[in-house]
């Protein structure tokens, strides 16, 4: 039903970063926020994006911000290189959206979501890695990749879910031997993301967990914080309850902290 040709395909058609984006995220990972924020003003697409993801209700701005220099200077060097990253990513976004009952609204709103809280969970685990940060960006670019590989398939694919009862996840597992998670690290690789961003989101399958107990642990917050955010309302609409399966003894020794901190009942 879908080849590895087709995979294959769909990552070849991934732009690389454009050259204001690559100088923008070079002058991000050297601190230099101000000269950063000067050339990302030439990206139109890159500055309305910035406004429209930075003044969502979760970030808590008052004011509406809209200078680049300012987002950069409220957001900081670890933050801004996430959003810059997020923004490369809504890159694959469709026109129009057929698999999930989404737009860019809610997709956005998922990334800010987190974002935010992953921010969160990193100040409450003492981690200020820029690298580390940016990897929550992955996450919602799996979403993406199903849409764009099973959309055409739709019915074909719910029928086998339906059926035997699988995640997003295993089915194109099944059907091709890679997984969401897979293809993203592809993705990372081909925009020269740092390793540690693909370690941390292959961890985050909750199927790999990895041997390096500082990734493995930030795999666990972060598989834990997408199936947290994805039982949303808005998102349980879209269809994303049933993206991946919901490894619950791999999260079982992180839980109690992880609900304590996002203020679960």
């Amino acid at each position: 039903m879908i080849t590895k040709n087709e995979i294959d395909s769909f990552i070849e058609k991934i732009p690389p970063a454009p050259n204001a984006l690559k100088e923008t995220m070079r002058l991000l990972n050297a601190g230099e926020l101000i000269r950063a924020a000067k050339i990302a003003e030439s990206d139109l697409a890159l500055k309305s994006y910035l406004k429209h993801i930075v003044n969502k209700p979760i970030y808590g701005f008052r004011n509406e911000v809209s200078d680049i220099s300012q987002i950069f200077g409220i957001l900081g060097v670890s933050l801004s290189q996430q959003s810059v990253y997020n923004y490369m990513i809504t890159l694959l976004s469709p026109k129009k959206w057929t698999l999930f009952k989404l737009n860019s609204r809610l997709f956005y709103e998922l990334q800010a979501n987190l974002s935010k809280k992953w921010e969160i969970i990193l100040k409450h685990l003492g981690i200020e890695d820029k690298n580390i940060y940016a990897s929550i960006s992955l996450l919602p670019a799996s979403i993406l990749v199903t849409e764009a590989l099973f959309a055409q398939k739709k019915d074909d694919i719910n029928l086998l879910r339906t059926t035997k009862a699988l995640d997003y996840n295993t089915v194109l597992l099944r059907l091709c031997g890679v997984t969401l998670f897979d293809i993203c690290e592809m993705i990372a690789k081909k925009w020269e993301m740092d390793d540690s961003i693909w370690q941390i989101i292959q961890a985050a399958s909750g199927t790999k967990p990895s041997d390096i107990q500082n990734i493995d642990t930030l795999g666990k917050w972060m598989h834990l914080l997408l199936f947290y955010e994805l039982s949303k309302p808005q998102f349980i609409e879209a269809g994303l309850n049933d993206f991946v399966d919901f490894q619950v003894e791999y999260i079982g020794d992180i839980y109690d902290d992880f609900a304590l901190l996002m203020g679960i009942q």
